[in-house]
């Protein structure tokens, strides 16, 4: 029974990626090109996903499972392991609960808005001071998650899918570089996910170059 995972090097689906290997879950890789600048990538997305986005996750029963949060949990429930995600009754759950909502309802979503302005602003000009607009909220963001992680992992002593978050999402816009002066917690978490030995792989096949 294997899994289809539809994404794109680097793209939002390296999240689930890396957990399916980090489970060691078979899965095929059914590669999507450039969302934003291939209309045909879209209409051959629309038909497993209306929403066109990656991750997408076509299960072993032939079901479709997006959004990297809900695929969070569910791999962990599927797995019956706690490895990514803390068991119910686990101190950390709240807390792991509470930084994944906030990354995907908050976060994620400033590169949806900004990476593509053109879809949701109609004036040309209006367009690089939108993007400006919604870089800075996502930095405020990650500012606030900065006062709130732990050490070494976000969540202190254990490591999570948080960490993961974080090992992809600082790898796009403001890029590590603004991690590092910005929130070098957060800039060191990323760091020491980029050396998970479980999850070399993934990494060399996204990042390719860094």
């Amino acid at each position: 029974m294997t899994y289809k995972l539809y994404g794109r090097a680097g793209w939002g689906s390296t999240i689930v990626e890396a957990q399916l290997v980090w489970y060691r879950l078979p899965f095929s890789f059914e590669p999507v090109d450039d969302l934003f600048k291939s209309p045909d990538a879209r209409k051959k997305l629309e038909k497993v996903n209306p929403l066109a986005q990656v991750p997408t996750l076509v299960m072993p029963d032939g079901s479709v499972m997006s959004e990297s949060a809900a695929i969070t949990i569910l791999l962990a429930d599927l797995t019956g392991k706690d490895s990514l995600v803390p068991a119910a009754g686990a101190q950390e759950r709240a807390r792991f609960l509470r930084w994944l909502v906030f990354i995907v309802a908050n976060i994620y979503p400033t590169f949806t808005y900004a990476d593509d302005p053109a879809r949701f602003v109609s004036v040309n000009t209006a367009r690089d001071p939108f993007r400006a607009a919604t870089d800075a909220y996502a930095q405020r963001l990650w500012h606030q998650i900065e006062g709130e992680v732990g050490s070494p992992w976000v969540l202190g002593e254990r490591f999570s899918a948080l960490d993961i978050y974080a090992g992809v999402m600082t790898r796009w816009r403001p890029k590590r570089g603004w991690f590092e002066n910005e929130t070098p917690k957060l800039f060191a978490i990323a760091r020491r996910a980029d050396q998970v030995p479980e999850l070399a792989d993934v990494w060399k096949r996204n990042y390719p170059t860094n």
